[in-house]
């Protein structure tokens, strides 16, 4: 059974399906005309085997209720629905291309327009947090590059409101984001605030500077504890024309330490509006590359401490026992009367 709407059909009479923008890994995209003002419109509707989950439902109303309360141009814009008779999100339609679309067809920014786009992230991303919201699923596929040169931030489908109630549902796990942008303190569990925006942030800005992502593996888990365990290469060792100002804000916004990055998006606008007075701190120098084995398996120093443990808890056991058994023995042979050689047997 399917819940996909078809084109030409009508939504609570009130949108009319005019194509299918994508299919998501947990909802269907459509361009839909909104009958009542006449204009483009984005419905996000949720694919079935979701829209039953109570963990996907809360977060669905969760992504609706906080985009509702956003107002700045640099943020996509939730319209109102009222007597839906299905969940669903309606988003002011936008022509252009995610970021992603835009690094698939050209792997790497001129350094000027790279800083433009992400001051103007920085300053939808500060509006935001000063709101007490925080994304936390920041990546190339949730910006959208407008052709009016404006860009919106998309989708908080697990964003984090500082006024919403944590729920938790049996048997649901929230996803922690995407492995390429995650920040360490995810990667331990930790939910993360405004800093773990920033680290995205930074992520992001290397790969439109330099055309790689800071840290690569073999699958996502490598990837997520790759940056437990090292740092990334310097991106001018990636790009040498890149400028060292830009270096230095980009490892700024990646320090594994959240309490190292920039202390706001604010701030890190500041920097890249005037990068060119940005001091240089020779963050490069004190790089660390990612200790793969350790990335490859996370665990195994807490195996090795394991195995060491109970080696020394079977040499302690022997030797109780050893000693046990040899005490025993003492006592019977020394008791009176008992005969000790096989000769007195005789």
């Amino acid at each position: 059974m399917s819940n996909e709407l078809q084109v030409g059909q009508m939504l609570d009479d009130r949108f009319k399906i005019l194509d299918v923008i994508n299919r998501g890994g947990m909802a269907w995209i459509y361009e839909a005309l909104d009958r009542q003002t006449g204009r483009s419109v984005v419905l996000k509707v949720p694919l079935l085997q979701f829209e039953c989950d109570p963990g996907f439902f809360s977060r669905f109303q969760r992504e609706e209720n906080i985009g509702l309360t956003l107002e700045h141009p640099y943020i996509v814009k939730l319209l109102p629905v009222v007597d839906k008779s299905r969940p669903y999100i309606v988003m002011e339609y936008l022509e252009g291309q995610t970021l992603a679309a835009r690094l698939h067809e050209k792997t790497r920014f001129p350094e000027g327009e790279a800083v433009r786009v992400v001051s103007q992230i920085c300053e939808g991303l500060d509006y935001l947090h000063r709101k007490g919201v925080v994304h936390r699923d920041l990546k190339p596929e949730n910006v959208m590059l407008c052709k009016d040169g404006t860009i919106r931030i998309l989708d908080f489908g697990i964003a984090k409101s500082e006024n919403a109630r944590r729920l938790t549902f049996g048997g649901f796990t929230a996803p922690m984001g995407t492995p390429d942008y995650i920040a360490p303190e995810r990667v331990q569990g930790k939910r993360g605030d405004s800093r773990t925006d920033i680290y995205a942030l930074g992520a992001m800005l290397y790969e439109m500077t330099t055309g790689f992502s800071p840290y690569n593996g073999d699958n996502p888990y490598v990837i997520m504890n790759a940056r437990l365990t090292g740092d990334p290469e310097p991106p001018r060792k990636r790009n040498p024309e890149l400028s060292p100002e830009i270096e230095e804000i980009i490892l700024h916004a990646l320090e594994r330490n959240p309490s190292k990055r920039f202390p706001s998006a604010a701030s890190m606008k500041a920097e890249l509006n005037n990068y060119s007075q940005v001091s240089l701190t020779g963050r490069f120098k004190r790089l660390r590359p990612p200790q793969l084995w350790k990335a490859r398996v996370p665990l195994l120093p807490k195996i090795a401490a394991l195995v060491v443990i109970q080696i020394a808890v079977f040499f302690l056991l022997f030797w109780w026992f050893s000693h046990r058994s040899h005490r025993d023995n003492s006592v019977v042979t020394n008791k009176p009367g008992v005969v000790e050689t096989s000769s007195q047997t005789k």
